[in-house]
């Protein structure tokens, strides 16, 4: 009995106080929606979250952050309902941190540790793996001085060295080591990526993005019926997943799924992750999908928006997506939310609601490069008019007295690749340009 209950304490989760601060650009509701988030991401590490802590500040404390006081009452709490962790909702700095477990007599950890955290526990891929210890060196690194105090005390002065300054340089020259060759691994797979798109260069590219559990995922597997993991919490997928989806016969894309965003991801990490994100930077069309039920799916929007202009992603083609509308109980605001985006599309896509209104947005963007060709062949050119097939619509296929007309639309990626196809004919071959395409059925 006495080693079960010991088995039970070691795999008991950590109980854990978190703590937000207001500010004048921070009312008391949002704060408390941002820890509701926090919670979240604790629990997804494996927390359990017995108390939030919120402190309205005029400007935040240099010393601990938050002030003495408040970190003395934070003390009594840990050790009144035995609290092994605190979290932070924002980051802290080394000496803060140094301060507060001077103060707090438990592990104290901010926003963007918690979020190295789960990274770490979810990563699977070799990639992956790579893109997160890479991320928590760099956060390691100005933080190792607070580890060794303890050593640095003991020695020093004038002609002789510390055992404990010693070890921090020799941990600082190690993970420095470390982070270059992490580096030079990433660049190798970064390389590895680029050839492996340019082997699939000939379809349009769609990439999914949006904020943390916003339905990338469940979007993906419901056009491609993919078994891509799909849970309700935080960070469930790191690792970008690329596939086929046929729209309509003369539609094809490489749809792409990656990492979802959010509010204050930690910088080394969206820098760890570029090749991961490259994805989303080589994509012609964006899927920007929304949680719609979310409180505060707007602050959201601003989330992700932000973090493609960091990654160099802003500004591209983007069919916003609206989704989990069955999880809301007034709807008026998706007729608005319509009208407001030139691209905008409400869906459902766990119950596959207006499954057909997402495609169809799809298709109308994929359709701004299409041109409409119309070109005669010689009777011997057949094997031409194949490889044709493979890069555009016929639209019209005629036979004349010494000729085969044909009238395609083709995107405008695959000029330069039709005009070496047409080079190849034996007898030569008409063109009849005919400029840009009218809009499918009139248009919509």
């Amino acid at each position: 009995m006495a080693d079960l209950n010991q088995t039970d304490s070691v795999t008991s989760p950590e109980r854990a106080i978190l703590v937000g601060v207001t500010r004048a650009s921070l009312d008391q509701s949002r704060a408390r929606e941002f820890l509701q988030e926090l919670t979240l991401l604790a629990a997804s590490a494996g927390a359990e979250v017995v108390h939030h802590v919120i402190q309205n500040r005029k400007s935040i404390e240099a010393a601990s952050f938050i002030g003495r006081g408040k970190a003395e009452e934070i003390a009594s709490l840990v050790e009144e309902r035995d609290i092994r962790l605190v979290i932070f909702d924002d980051d802290l700095s080394p000496v803060q941190v140094r301060n507060l477990e001077r103060l707090i007599p438990c592990k104290i950890i901010d926003r963007s540790a918690l979020i190295l955290d789960i990274f770490a526990s979810r990563a699977r891929s070799r990639e992956a793996k790579t893109q997160v210890e890479l991320a928590q060196l760099q956060y390691m690194l100005p933080r190792l001085t607070r580890q060794w105090t303890h050593l640095s005390k003991q020695y020093g002065g004038i002609g002789t060295k510390g055992p404990g300054e010693t070890q921090i340089e020799t941990d600082r020259r190690a993970i420095r080591s470390r982070i270059s060759h992490l580096n030079s691994k990433l660049r190798s797979i970064q390389r590895e990526r680029r050839e492996q798109r340019k082997g699939r260069s000939g379809l349009p590219r769609v990439s999914l993005v949006g904020y943390t559990n916003a339905g990338k995922s469940t979007i993906l597997n419901l056009f491609t019926g993919a078994d891509v993991l799909v849970e309700d919490r935080l960070f469930a997928t790191l690792d970008s997943t690329v596939r086929m989806v046929s729209l309509s016969p003369a539609h094809r894309i490489l749809l792409s799924d990656t990492v979802g965003f959010i509010r204050k991801l930690p910088h080394h990490l969206i820098a760890s992750f570029r090749s991961t994100l490259e994805e989303v930077r080589e994509a012609d069309i964006l899927l920007h999908v929304v949680d719609v039920s979310h409180p505060l799916f707007s602050d959201q929007i601003f989330v992700v928006n932000e973090t493609l202009e960091e990654i160099g992603a802003g500004g591209k083609p983007t069919v916003m997506v609206y989704n989990k509308i069955d999880r809301l109980r007034d709807r008026t605001i998706l007729g608005r939310l319509v009208r407001e985006g030139e691209h905008a599309v409400c869906i459902s896509a766990s119950r596959s609601i207006n499954r057909g209104g997402l495609e169809e947005k799809i298709i109308d963007l994929l359709e701004v490069n299409v041109s409409e060709q119309t070109i005669r062949l010689g009777h011997g050119d057949y094997p031409l008019i194949a490889q044709i097939h493979e890069l555009a619509e016929i639209v019209e296929r005629r036979f004349e007295d010494d000729r085969i007309l044909l009238r395609f639309r083709m995107d405008a990626r695959y000029a330069e690749r039709m005009r070496k196809i047409l080079a190849r004919s034996s007898s030569g071959v008409k063109t009849d340009p005919t400029g840009p395409a009218a809009p499918r059925d009139g248009g919509r």
